[in-house]
């Protein structure tokens, strides 16, 4: 591992206690112990990253899921396992012969089916897309390390235990429109980088918080890309009827066509059958992407790159607040206003 203060490369017994025995300065993530292999110059780059060179501010759900990436890719069963136990069936066939023991080829003949049948579970994609962190446990299992160590979380991360979300973004006539998104990290995100405030939007985490906001303007609905974010934007015209409601997520079919694009799985938001019988009955889906669905796999907001996230969120409330603010309008037919460029690649999808 390469230190992050003085750069030299350490062995595991150089680095007793996550300090550097060079320099004498403690650090906050060794790849041997921690569960998503991090070491604190990976963070730094992936934060830079994702910050933009530090033009936008994060949130640490969106950091979690950049550095959960390459573990979410891979089977819960890594190929050295499989090596591993085929090797040592190979190493105890030889001795038993050389010693002429028979009975350790008992030995032999379980390390085989066990290495058969990591074998068949690898290749059945057993384990993948389960991050080895849960969201949930990134925070004490991640920043808190690093908070310990260097004071603040990294630079453009949010302390969202500290920050509060503006339920509303007054304007002198009251909000344009409402943006609805039932995840708070990603409001608390685009709240830190004025998208709301911009736009003169109204937030709301569902239906019934979007109908209690004074306004005619437009909902512009944001969702993961899952089969509960699917059925919102369903379940906010139902409970909104004769507003203009505007899917704002991303498309599946796009997002699945994305190389870069890593799903994955949450064993606690898995749909039931009533929630597939909806899907269905929308007729929006093939049937490959029902049975994607249906297994619980998905995408979440937070792992989408922010700066793209921000940029397409920016621009359709930008457009759908024109039409119903006339200085808006005026303004961007003056050119006051401008749309953001179309993002390039993820730039931390192969790390």
């Amino acid at each position: 591992m390469i230190c992050p203060h003085c750069e030299h490369n350490l062995l595991r017994k150089e680095r007793p206690g996550n300090r550097c025995s060079r320099c004498k300065r403690a650090y906050a993530l060794d790849p041997k112990t921690n569960p998503l292999r991090l070491n604190d110059l990976r963070v730094r780059r992936i934060t830079a990253v994702l910050t933009d060179g530090g033009r936008i501010r994060i949130v640490p759900d969106q950091l979690w899921y950049a550095l959960s990436r390459k573990r979410l890719r891979d089977s819960g069963y890594a190929q050295g396992c499989v090596g591993a136990a085929f090797g040592g069936a190979g190493f105890v066939t030889v001795v038993s012969f050389v010693a002429e023991a028979p009975v350790v080829l008992l030995v032999s003949a379980v390390l085989l089916i066990t290495g058969l049948g990591i074998a068949v579970a690898r290749a059945a994609g057993v384990g993948k897309g389960i991050p080895p962190v849960a969201r949930g446990s990134f925070p004490a299992q991640v920043l808190e390390p690093w908070r310990k160590v260097y004071g603040a979380l990294p630079p453009g991360v949010l302390d969202t235990t500290k920050a509060a979300v503006a339920t509303t973004a007054p304007t002198a006539e009251g909000p344009t429109g409402v943006l609805l998104c039932d995840d708070h990290a990603v409001l608390a995100f685009l709240v830190a980088d004025g998208l709301p405030a911009r736009h003169g939007l109204a937030l709301a985490r569902s239906p019934e918080e979007a109908r209690t906001v004074r306004t005619r303007g437009p909902v512009l609905v944001l969702h993961d890309i899952d089969a509960d974010g699917e059925l919102l934007v369903r379940r906010t015209r139902e409970a909104l009827p004769g507003r203009t409601v505007v899917d704002a997520g991303p498309p599946l079919r796009t997002v699945l066509a994305l190389p870069q694009a890593v799903p994955h799985r949450d064993a606690g938001r898995k749909p039931g059958p009533e929630v597939v019988r909806h899907l269905t009955e929308l007729g929006a889906y093939t049937p490959e992407e029902l049975r994607w669905l249906a297994k619980g796999w998905r995408f979440p907001l937070v792992g989408l790159p922010p700066a793209r996230l921000l940029a397409v969120v920016d621009r359709v409330a930008g457009e759908l607040t024109r039409r119903v603010d006339p200085d808006r309008r005026r303004a961007a037919d003056l050119g006051f206003l401008t749309w953001p460029e179309a993002a390039g690649p993820d730039a931390a999808g192969g790390r």
